[in-house]
């Protein structure tokens, strides 16, 4: 018998000589692979010699699992095994099994390595994986290594058989955003983990596990063969994960240590470990990091494009439905809610169609995204986007319309980065893609930067998102050309990493984007003074004295007039909310405002409390309260409890209604509920106004779909003393023939409705249109925390179906989480619901998924 010593020494040895191989190739990633299926096989043969040496039966079975389990062992890595047992097989009633067992799992551990094991019978498998996607996960991967292969056989036929395709890919996909929402849904963060981040290995490994689930193949070649990927695609895969693979070895080589966080202090290390320096020329700019981090990136991009496209064509294939195919012009249309090319090399033959893609995507409301078949054909022309691409005139002019279109501008940015067409097509933009930003200061690099700073800008224009920043919202509602702002946020870093003052380079770089794009001249020089003044501001507010005259004067004096002011105090606040979710504070926001107040007075205007529009809807309110013959002042108490984006949301009318009902009732403890003629259209309007509680939406939402009042539209509000403010849109299945005795049986029985205790009504089976069931729309969840991470914005798309609405609210009332905000929206058979809400379960990953997991089997029921 070999001594555990010598099986010790002979396997590190082995492992040595093996990544030794590996060091001197440097950042080739030709070995990579070969390496860690070598040192899977090494792996093997000391646990097949331990195995013999624990004197295990040959009726019982090693298995590999998890990563170990494809044959990919990272140097650091957990070696996941697991002992399987014929069912009626327990070491707790067999002494010597049990102590056969623990020798060798004890001995694979004095050898050196680090397993993670588990002993479960067939059964016991087969229960788990039933229960734990993750566990499912793991024994889909499943190899073995040595002992009974019939017992592996019987195990891995039963296992397939109770696999559910389907379900699988829903799990894995839920599982996989609810990762990337972890990471701030971006792989450029400046700390990425090489695996689990978006465009990490991980990302890739559940392509291979929902293919292998579904029975379409496990390798790369085998998906090409299916006809799922390209050839082309196949082989950018390979190249991209070689490199994850070889960076992630060598991590762990550096830290010596199971590490996948590619974190500052390993960055240089493992740099000069791939053999990468910085020619001497740029070693004033460019640091060895850098380098790295430039090819991760440009990796974890392209990981996360094929991503996109091989798990749409897989849900394509997986879910096979009548697709409601509707024309938009000759070249594009809309499928089930997906923007899909009409023919695959339509932007080889057509290249003015490419900037078209997006500008469609933001003026079609029902668009959710683009198909696979329009992102692979956005991959394949990428060499179609070049000097002679860029400088057409035609698609300057697609892109200023993208540019200065009223919603979708972030959407459609983002998916312009995504698909490579913004750098390709702004080619300043291409060099900060994937550029660090060496500080503690930006947590994102330089182009994600960029896009959070426009997100940030176009939220102060949502009315939605007036609570996060009520005065930005304010002035924002008062701007009559938000594309300016847009389009200096686009450009106010994009000089970044290329030495000198980023400030100026920019403002040149965006002055030549104006001239060429045809923008007016006080636009353009609006524009380049806030690329070039865009760190003034908060420089000034931060680090100087607000109470000396002699600074607020030279800033005025620097801005000039009201409206540069207002631009910059605007895209100052956009820009450092826009480099961490730690940086900004309410302090900061005090002294910024403080700044932008004191300026406005020097310069003559005037600090405002609401801004202009909000001001005279509140003007229009009163004089309709005048007319009513109501008491001076009548509006206060109610009013002195709401905020802004009350204000922003409701229309004049609606607050003087609102007003006359609540002015002595603001601190009532009863459910008041009051019913009108709807305004517009017909059905009716309903105000709800009660003290807050979880389930408060949900039972309204109960009662209206038990009367056959269908909601049209909901807003919610919560006033700062906790009282719900709810206003609904609502209409009957037929005419109403008395007005007076409907609204006197909505106001009382809803009241009623709210205000009883016990159990919600149960789950309504809503009947749906004859068009829906013909074509059906995927129903899609997407839950998504905002920058604190305190409150999350839930979206819903989904058919419409009676009774979608209150099954909603039930979902989210059963998991106590509370509503602050619903904008419902009714496509015609598609609706698309926000929800900002907030509650302890959002809190916790495994709840996430739950609500999202109910609310999708709700949606698709």
């Amino acid at each position: 018998m070999t001594s555990l010593s010598e099986i010790r020494n002979r396997y590190r040895a082995d492992k040595d000589m093996t990544l030794s191989a590996l060091a001197k190739s440097g950042i080739s990633t030709r070995r990579v692979n070969g390496v860690l299926r070598q040192l899977a096989q090494l792996t093997d043969a000391t646990l097949k010699t331990l195995w013999m040496q624990a004197d295990l039966d040959q009726d019982f079975s090693l298995v590999a699992v998890g990563g170990f389990g494809r044959q990919e062992l990272f140097p650091k890595s957990d070696i996941d095994v697991l002992v399987l047992l014929p069912n009626g097989q327990s070491p707790q009633n067999d002494e010597r099994l049990r102590h056969r067992i623990e020798s060798f799992i004890s001995s694979c551990w004095d050898v050196g390595l680090e397993i993670g094991s588990s002993v479960r019978t067939v059964a016991e498998c087969l229960s788990e994986s039933a229960k734990d996607v993750t566990v499912q996960t793991a024994l889909l991967e499943s190899r073995l290594i040595t002992g009974s292969a019939l017992l592996f056989q019987s195990f891995r036929q039963q296992f397939l058989d109770a696999c559910d395709p389907k379900a699988f890919f829903v799990a894995k996909v839920l599982e996989m955003n609810q990762r990337h929402n972890k990471f701030e849904d971006t792989p450029y963060a400046l700390e990425p983990n090489c695996k689990e981040s978006p465009g990490g290995l991980r990302d890739l490994q559940v392509i291979l596990w929902v293919s292998r689930a579904a029975g379409y193949g496990n390798t790369w070649d085998a998906l090409a063969r299916s006809g799922l990927a390209t050839a082309f695609e196949v082989s950018q895969i390979k190249r991209n994960e070689a490199l994850l693979r070889l960076i992630r070895i060598h991590l762990h080589l550096v830290s010596g240590r199971r590490e996948d966080r590619l974190v500052f202090d390993l960055q240089t290390a493992v740099a000069e470990s791939l053999g990468l320096k910085a020619p001497v020329s740029q070693t004033t700019f460019v640091r060895n990091s850098e380098l790295l981090m430039k090819r991760y990136y440009w990796a974890a991009k392209a990981v996360v494009q094929l991503n996109q496209i091989l798990l749409l064509n897989i849900e394509e294939r997986l879910q096979p439905a009548p697709q409601a195919l509707m024309p938009i012009n000759a070249r594009f249309q809309d499928k089930s809610g997906l923007l899909e090319v009409t023919s695959d090399d339509l932007y080889l033959n057509e290249p003015h169609a490419i900037l078209e893609t997006f500008l469609i995507f933001q003026t079609h409301s029902g668009l959710k995204g683009l198909s696979a078949r329009t992102l692979r054909a956005l991959y394949n022309a990428r060499g179609v986007m070049d000097g002679k691409f860029r400088n057409d005139p035609v698609n300057h002019q697609t892109f200023m319309r993208i540019l200065m279109q009223r919603e979708g501008i972030t959407h459609a940015m983002r998916l312009m980065n995504q698909t490579s067409v913004l750098g390709r097509y702004l080619w300043v933009f291409r060099r900060i893609v994937g550029q660090m930003q060496h500080d503690l200061f930006h947590v994102y690099t330089v182009d994600q930067h960029i896009l959070m700073v426009l997100r940030n800008v176009r939220r102060f224009f949502m009315a939605e998102h007036a609570h996060e920043y009520p005065l930005c919202s304010q002035l924002a509602s008062g701007w009559d050309k938000p594309w300016v702002l847009y389009a200096a946020a686009l450009f106010h870093d994009i000089a970044k990493g290329r030495g000198g003052d980023h400030s100026d380079l920019g403002a040149m770089d965006v002055r030549r984007f104006c001239r060429q794009h045809g923008v007016e001249a006080d636009d353009q020089r609006l524009i380049e003074f806030l690329v070039r003044e865009h760190l003034s501001m908060s420089r000034i507010a931060q680090k100087t004295d607000l109470s000396d005259s002699d600074v607020i004067a030279a800033f005025a004096a620097r801005v000039g007039n009201e409206r540069y002011l207002t631009a910059l105090y605007l895209l100052t606040v956009a820009d450092i909310r826009g480099t961490s979710p730690k940086v900004w504070n309410a302090w900061k926001g005090k002294l910024l405002e403080d700044l932008y107040r004191f300026t406005l007075r020097v310069l003559g205007g005037y600090a405002p409390a609401p801004d202009a529009e909000v001001e005279a809807r509140k003007r229009e309110a009163m004089v309709t309260l005048a007319l009513h013959a109501m008491p001076f002042e009548v509006h206060k108490p109610l009013w002195d409890t709401l905020d802004i984006s009350y204000f922003m949301r409701h229309d004049a009318s609606e607050i003087a209604w609102h007003t006359r009902q609540l002015s002595r009732l603001v601190k009532t403890d009863r459910a008041i509920v009051r019913t009108r003629r709807s305004p517009v259209g017909e059905g009716l309007q309903v105000m709800v106004y009660a003290k807050d509680q979880p389930d408060l939406f949900a039972r309204i939402c109960g009662y209206f779909n038990q009367s056959g009042l269908s909601i049209q539209d909901a807003r919610i509000h919560t006033s700062r003393t906790g009282y719900a403010l709810d206003t609904f849109q609502v209409i009957t299945q037929s005419p109403i023939d008395n007005h007076r005795e409907v609204t006197s049986m909505v106001e009382f029985e809803l009241a009623q409705a709210i205000t009883q205790r016990g159990p919600l009504p149960p789950q309504s089976r809503g009947r749906i249109s004859r068009r829906v069931k013909s074509f059906p729309i995927p129903a899609r969840v997407s839950l998504k925390p905002d920058e604190k991470a305190q409150r999350w914005l839930l979206s819903i798309s989904a058919s419409d179906q009676a009774g979608l609405l209150y099954n909603v609210a039930r979902t989210l009332a059963k998991h106590s989480v509370n509503l602050q905000l619903a904008k419902v929206v009714t496509l015609g058979e598609r609706v698309d619901d926000t929800f900002l809400i907030d509650g302890a379960a959002l809190q916790n990953n495994r709840a996430q998924i739950e609500i999202e997991t109910e609310l999708l089997d709700l949606l698709k029921a």
